[in-house]
């Protein structure tokens, strides 16, 4: 017997569409009592937003979210507008009952990402926020290996995001650079991603020092205003931290937008006393392993292609070597969402971990301006090392 939640998008572009693309094709890739509708979508541009709802699939559309949040027709509020908004449609869509998925980062300061996790919890809905990448087959499969012990205790992990995306100085200044907007740069926007990976991995993070650099302190006005053609650049083009873990491990983390060449590589390396793992965002199917048990001569890493059955989530697509790209992580990040929906389960990363990951960005920032070791607070997250398959 199937469920029906029925989903009330905020916002339309980028990540509306790789949203909407997984409501559509969930039901096709996973038999599942849970089934999404596309109800309504919503965004202040009516021409805009009547196209989404016309391209994406949505039934119906709004150009005031209030509205959206208030229909009885919707269960489901996806919230996929810049980082300024999440807070507060976040907070109206559980006080009226409805669950919530949103975009990362969960909110502009930890205070805001308390906020929103006070009103999830009270209102009783259930809230995700969107770290895709825990759900790529080959990061469950590294996860396994981590949590059955097979790289034994964990000594290093290294990640990197990097992308090249705004390193000519003619970009213009679009939202991801105003801090009123998006509350940081390199660091919220790329640098929140493997702060996730990293707790979702090997677990919390203690303490870290860290460092922000913008390159370019100017950009064209993307509409000159008057006589001014340029604006300021508020939030960093890049940012690198050193970090320790709870269970004894040393993190190193870098995340840029000036790294040429580099679309959009999301990376990590993990060393452990028995084994090591890399993963690259850009051959996302690809899990590199090195296990020091194999004996000499066959030391080195092997190249695991994660589209076998025994795969995480790799059962619900293609034959073995047939891969599966980024719109997947998606598909199998709401798969268990609104599995967790219909079981009345937990499913993480949840607002707990968005408020958890808040906590370290914002002790990034703090470190980077004070210029010292930060301690990193840490209250009622949970273990992140049983989420992520909710």
């Amino acid at each position: 017997m199937t469920r029906e939640f029925r989903i009330g998008m905020v916002g339309y572009k980028f990540m509306g569409k790789a949203h909407s693309h997984a409501f559509r094709d969930l039901p096709f890739f996973f038999d599942s009592e849970a089934v999404p509708v596309l109800t309504a979508i919503a965004g202040r541009d009516e021409s805009a937003v009547r196209e989404a709802a016309r391209r994406f699939g949505f039934a119906s559309y709004e150009t005031d979210w209030r509205r959206l949040v208030e229909r009885d027709d919707i269960d489901v509020v996806d919230i996929v507008t810049p980082n300024n908004m999440h807070a507060e449609i976040a907070v109206a869509a559980a006080k009226a009952g409805k669950h919530v998925i949103c975009e990362k980062p969960l909110a502009m300061s930890v205070e805001q990402a308390e906020q929103m996790l006070e009103a999830v919890q009270s209102s009783g809905v259930r809230a995700l926020i969107c770290h895709n990448y825990r759900f790529a087959p080959a990061v469950q499969y590294a996860k396994r290996l981590i949590a059955d012990g097979r790289l034994g205790r964990i000594y290093h992990v290294r990640a990197q995001y990097l992308q090249d995306w705004v390193m000519d100085p003619h970009f213009p200044l679009v939202w991801r650079m105003q801090k009123s907007v998006t509350g940081s740069g390199a660091l919220g926007d790329i640098g929140a991603h493997i702060v996730d990976l990293a707790r979702f991995l090997v677990g919390e993070i203690t303490d870290l020092t860290a460092t922000l650099e913008t390159f370019i302190g100017e950009r064209p006005l993307a509409e000159p205003m008057g006589n001014q053609t340029k604006g300021l650049v508020d939030v960093d083009d890049a940012v690198a931290w050193l970090a320790h873990f709870e269970q004894g491990a040393l993190g190193v983390f870098e995340a840029t937008r000036f790294a040429g060449g580099n679309r959009n590589g999301n990376r990590f390396e993990i060393n452990g006393e028995k084994g090591s793992i890399r993963w690259d965002l850009e051959n996302m199917n690809l899990l590199q392993v090195y296990l020091a048990e194999d004996e000499p001569g066959l030391q080195g890493f092997r190249t695991i292609n994660c589209t076998e059955p025994h795969h995480p989530f790799a059962d619900r697509y293609w034959p073995p070597g047939h891969i599966i790209g980024y719109e997947h992580t998606f598909l199998n990040l709401f798969a268990a969402f609104f599995q967790s929906l219909v079981d009345e389960t937990d499913c993480r990363p949840d607002f707990r971990d968005g408020l958890q990951n808040q906590r370290v960005l914002e002790a990034i920032e703090k470190s980077a301006e004070q210029r010292r070791w930060m301690d990193v607070s840490r209250e009622g997250t949970g273990n992140p090392a049983t989420g992520g398959e909710c």
